[in-house]
């Protein structure tokens, strides 16, 4: 794994110009290197440390998305309706994906159904990071996929984690009971994140004032802090996927302040635990399409990417400053990647075999088809807005 990363960081640039990103390539390393009887690079999804390392990626991705808060603020100025994408157009994706998984998949568990619809719907930006920096594309679309990518995650991580305790504990605990349970892990965590966060920042800021410790040094401090958070949070009963996250959103405003590329360092982890779990991708890939790949999860991949985010995207930011184009970019843009990854494979390591490979299953066809399409389009897309703004001009 070392040496695939010391390669890419060797011909990164040059594979860029062929299109060939990290996600792309650490996928592809990850179905050459594992697969078969006896793989050069053997994986154990099912044991106890990839569990536990898959949520401390999660915890870390989602407090770097949160300390994000900041920049987002920034933009938010020029841009509107990324509350209506978050709170409006996310949960009815949801539940569009899991009605249209009883119709493509008969007989399926609601709730099996619901955790594959959280799963395949929240969005990562991955796919489409160039998009994101192409001063062709307005900024308020640019913007408004910024923010949604980044928050969608935190506020789908609760609700999949409560609808995976419900499927596993069906038989054994009441709906009522897992509800009370969920309210007191989430509960637990916001005061833990909240406690941590503005602690952290007040010794951060007292540290730096008091001259004992300079901004670079302070980059460890912001590394520490995710883990700190999970770690806690886990320990008091909390979860801790909710605690990073408003860990980082209350310290966002610390590490911004204090400069000096402050998160630099915990972006860097971020990134290189991406490409881990990119490389698991194409494990759970090559795992579950060697002998084939069905039609019922192609046709729910696509119906995800397509009409399922598309409808409820549209017309939740339609009168919030986008014009036609501009929303039908918003709603064909929602590219799926790491976030989706992380969530399928905690279901395998939590979920009875049959539905763990299920999500696995649906996520790959939905996640193979998003760095397929999205990335065959980003390009044609802001070529349009090019012309369509010289057209204007003119």
């Amino acid at each position: 794994m070392l040496s695939l990363l010391f390669a890419w960081a060797l011909a990164a640039d040059r594979l860029a110009r062929w299109s060939i990103t990290a996600p792309l390539a650490f996928a592809i390393a990850g179905i050459v290197l594992t697969r078969g009887y006896d793989p050069a690079v053997p994986l154990d999804l099912e044991a106890h440390s990839t569990h536990r390392g898959v949520e401390l990626v999660l915890a870390v991705l989602l407090f770097v998305d949160a300390t994000e808060a900041e920049h987002y603020e920034e933009l938010e100025q020029r841009s509107v309706g990324e509350g209506r994408l978050l709170f409006l157009a996310l949960p009815v994706s949801v539940v569009l994906a899991t009605l249209a998984g009883a119709v493509v998949f008969p007989g399926t568990n609601w709730w099996l159904l619901g955790v594959t619809a959280l799963v395949v719907m929240p969005m990562d930006l991955a796919p489409i990071s160039m998009f994101l920096r192409d001063r062709r594309v307005p900024l308020r679309v640019r913007a408004a996929l910024n923010i949604e990518g980044g928050f969608s995650d935190g506020l789908i991580s609760p609700v999949f984690v409560f609808c995976v305790a419900n499927l596993v504990s069906a038989h054994s605990s009441s709906f009522a009971d897992l509800v009370v349970h969920a309210l007191k892990e989430a509960g637990l965590a916001v005061v833990v994140g909240i406690v941590l966060g503005y602690l952290a920042s007040y010794l951060v800021r007292r540290a730096l004032g008091a001259g004992w410790a300079s901004a670079g040094t302070l980059r460890l401090a912001s590394l520490a802090l995710p883990f700190m958070a999970y770690a806690t949070s886990v320990l008091v009963g909390g979860n801790g996927f909710v605690a990073a996250f408003v860990t980082g959103l209350c310290y966002s405003a610390t590490a911004h302040a204090v400069g000096g590329n402050n998160l630099e360092l915990v972006h860097d982890m971020a990134q290189l635990m991406a490409f881990a779990v990119w490389f698991t991708f194409g494990k759970l890939t090559a795992d579950e399409f060697g002998s084939g790949i069905g039609w019922g999860v192609v046709l729910y991949g696509l119906l995800a990417l397509t009409v399922l985010r598309f409808v409820p995207v549209y017309f939740a930011v339609a009168g919030k400053g986008f014009d036609r184009p501009e929303r039908c970019a918003l709603g064909w843009l929602g590219s799926r990647g790491v976030t989706s990854i992380v969530f399928a494979v905690l279901a395998v390591t939590q979920l009875p075999p049959e539905d763990g490979r299920f999500v696995v299953n649906a996520m790959c066809a939905t996640v193979l088809l998003s760095v397929l399409l999205h990335g065959i389009s980003v390009v044609p897309v802001a070529r349009w807005f090019e012309r369509r703004t010289t057209g204007v001009t003119k």
